[in-house]
């Protein structure tokens, strides 16, 4: 019995998605069409696609569909509204929710997977209604890691770096994203990428370790982090006193020298006098 009212179930649903479609293709008069409305959420957010509508007629019928394939996900009338939780592989699971006077979808804890074309149906006697939603939803960022960066090869610019500090900025496991260093609010480079789920990384050659104006941004169109640079984690300033010294060990070895040069000539003169007396 179970069985039957199961199948009796999925013929109903089929039947319905079957008849507005029919209607949309053969005839059903008044067919308007709105301009597509973007969104845009992080992941874990919910989001609403608002109809339009105040009040839903007594005859009107709204389904919801989502993807290039118009996959069905929600349905709703007056006697009573559905939500085809199987459909898409059952990523829309426990997300969404049906305005009963509006017939607005509400998705919750989103992310990445639905992203994408949202489309509904409103049909209300011999009218028909369609609109398109494109909703994007980006993956939460973490903040960048900064870490020491040597070169593979033993070229020579890897000689020009070896008197520098270099280092790298990474992020993991982001889409549509772009890395960028700042020394303080200019910008010195950028890389984006629009892959799902990348290991992005950006390196960087100081032009002064005698400060902490660095930082390493990531940003998508809604939100970003930023991780700031302790020069002193990473890099050994230059140190004028080491020239310093080194001109001072140079100027005692002098020093030294000079002072063996004049007992030499101090004990010359004292032979020299002995000698002459002696003569």
């Amino acid at each position: 019995m179970l069985e039957i009212c199961v199948l009796l179930k999925n013929m109903l649903n089929i039947f319905a998605c079957f008849s507005l479609c029919f209607w949309h293709i053969v005839g059903v008069s008044g067919v308007e069409t709105d301009q597509m409305k973007s969104a845009e959420v992080t992941e874990g957010d919910s989001v609403t696609l608002h109809t339009g509508i105040t009040q839903i007629q007594g005859d009107a019928v709204i389904l919801w569909t989502f993807g290039p394939k118009d996959t069905y996900i929600a349905k709703i009338n007056k006697a009573h509204n559905e939500i085809f939780h199987e459909s898409v592989d059952g990523r829309f699971r426990d997300r969404l929710l049906l305005d009963n006077q509006t017939g607005s979808l509400t998705i919750t804890n989103t992310s990445t997977e639905h992203s994408g074309s949202y489309q509904v149906e409103i049909v209300t006697g011999n009218k028909v209604s369609l609109q398109t939603f494109s909703l994007t939803v980006y993956a939460s960022l973490s903040v960048p890691v900064i870490s020491s960066f040597s070169p593979s090869s033993s070229s020579s610019s890897e000689t020009s770096l070896k008197s520098s500090c270099v280092l790298l900025c990474s992020v993991v496991n982001v889409t549509q994203v772009t890395l960028s260093w700042y020394r303080g609010s200019r910008l010195l480079s950028t890389i984006s990428i629009s892959e799902l789920n990348t290991t992005l990384s950006l390196h960087l050659e100081l032009e002064d370790q005698d400060n902490n104006i660095y930082s390493c941004r990531v940003n998508n169109a809604i939100s970003e982090r930023t991780k700031h640079l302790n020069v002193s984690d990473f890099c050994q300033p230059e140190k004028p006193a080491c020239r310093h010294d080194a001109h001072s060990f140079t100027e005692a070895v002098f020093q030294l020298v000079l002072s063996a040069l004049v007992g030499v000539a101090t004990v010359a003169v004292l032979l020299y006098e002995v000698c002459s007396r002696t003569t």
